[in-house]
């Protein structure tokens, strides 16, 4: 071997580096966040990961590896125009977020995650279309937001199961009405909705306040009413108090024009500050 190395040392150079190149293309090192699928021929021989994560082997020229994240990925769908049924042309950005949970049916589906993701994305648009579609644009701005994106996610993750992929969130980063008329004619139907709502409220308060006042002043009579049955004098002071009012503040009438009245102390007006009885 060494006369041979002697002789033959560009042979021997290149032999050994065949050989250290045949070496290194056989190890492979499976980290904990990744899977190896091997694909012997096209078709996929065994999966290396989990308990197999480290160095591995494989058979050079003859195998080939196929690496696979086992951690979340995203996919961004493009934006696009939505119709709502309040007839609202809205601009949509969303994303989903997936996991490949069966290595080898996405080989066999897809041959690379990329793949995955070119796929799930028109279906992604297509999904919120269809939901969205079905809603007023006021939806995405309540609670029921949140039962629009599960129902995405759940007609989303039954065609990426066909991927090997599972979807685990679907998110709305942006949903705007585009610049312009639409977005001006929309915030003046809010406005106009607010605006009715607040009418309502108040035409039911004030007949509100009507009732109890009504109630208040019905009680009041019965009061007065029992209250003169029971003594005559007062209900002549009464009468003469209101009377003192209505005469001498004004009450009830134009301020801007005040009456002027002269009066004798002995009139019978002014029996109630004079003291003299009524008979």
């Amino acid at each position: 071997m060494t006369d041979f190395i002697r002789r033959r040392p560009m042979l021997s150079a290149f032999l050994a580096l065949f050989l250290l190149t045949i070496l290194l293309s056989s190890v492979i090192v499976v980290s904990e966040t990744k899977q190896a699928v091997i694909v012997r021929f096209g078709k996929p021989d065994r999966i290396l990961g989990g308990q197999q994560a480290g160095i591995n082997w494989r058979i050079p020229f003859f195998e080939n590896t196929v690496w696979i994240d086992k951690r979340v990925r995203d996919v961004d769908m493009e934006r696009q125009q939505v119709l709502s049924t309040d007839q609202l042309r809205l601009e949509v950005d969303a994303f989903a977020r997936y996991r490949i949970v069966d290595p080898l049916r996405m080989v066999i589906s897809a041959r690379s995650e990329d793949r995955v993701s070119e796929a799930l994305r028109p279906i992604l648009g297509s999904e919120l279309r269809n939901e969205l579609g079905q809603r007023p644009f006021a939806a995405l701005l309540s609670p029921e937001r949140q039962g629009v994106m599960e129902n995405v996610r759940r007609g989303l993750d039954r065609v990426a199961r066909q991927y090997g992929a599972q979807i685990i969130d679907v998110r709305i980063k942006k949903a705007d009405l585009p610049d312009g008329t639409p977005l001006d004619s929309a915030y003046e139907r809010m406005r106009s909705a607010r605006q009715q709502e607040a009418r309502s409220i108040r035409a039911e308060g004030a007949k509100d306040a009507q009732i109890i006042r009504a109630e208040a002043d019905a009680e009041a009579a019965q009061t007065y009413a029992a209250s003169f049955g029971k003594d005559p004098q007062f209900y002549e002071f009464y009468r003469a108090m209101q009377a003192y009012q209505t005469t001498f503040l004004g009450e009830g009438q134009d301020k801007a024009a005040p009456t002027t009245i002269v009066l004798s102390p002995q009139n019978e007006f002014l029996k109630e500050f004079s003291g003299r009885s009524a008979r």
